[in-house]
């Protein structure tokens, strides 16, 4: 089995999310289904069948974080140094625009570029990992060929 790169912050908000589900959301929904059985004929009970469907997402849900967090390997970024490779946080300038942005090159799971988390599979990231500070990196993205130079390139 493929072991899955994810920091600290990663992990724990997937080990969240699990232990809701877990002790939360799963007595949620049995109890909501014990309670449509109440209502009688179960056919044509709307309550019982989106229960029994919201059950079927929450269980879907923990095997999945189950198998991630089973097979998670965590990195700690501040021990790490060097060129750009997993964990870095990279600070680049789009060569035609000027302008700046931030990343940090996490696992699959944990990429939220909202919050500035860029999954190491992402066109972007793949062409960063083993530059260095000052080198320029020509990316093509889904919105074309981009070209972007390096800033900086912090493990924190």
């Amino acid at each position: 089995m493929e072991k899955i790169p994810m920091t600290r912050a990663g992990y724990t908000v997937l080990d969240e999310e699990l232990k809701t589900l877990k002790t939360v959301e799963r007595p949620s929904v049995i109890k909501a289904i014990a309670e449509a059985r109440e209502h009688g004929d179960l056919s044509e009970n709307a309550e019982y069948h989106a229960a029994r469907e919201k059950q079927s997402f929450v269980e879907g849900r923990i095997k999945e974080l189950e198998a991630i967090l089973g097979r998670a390997e965590v990195i700690d970024p501040t021990k790490l140094s060097g060129s750009v490779k997993f964990g870095a946080t990279v600070t680049l300038v789009d060569e035609d625009t000027d302008e700046e942005r931030t990343y940090q090159i996490v696992g699959e799971h944990e990429a939220d570029l909202e919050r500035g988390l860029l999954n190491i599979k992402s066109p972007i990231a793949r062409a960063l990992i083993g530059k260095d500070e000052g080198d320029s990196v020509d990316v093509r993205t889904p919105g074309g060929q981009r070209s972007y130079e390096i800033l900086s390139v912090k493990f924190v």
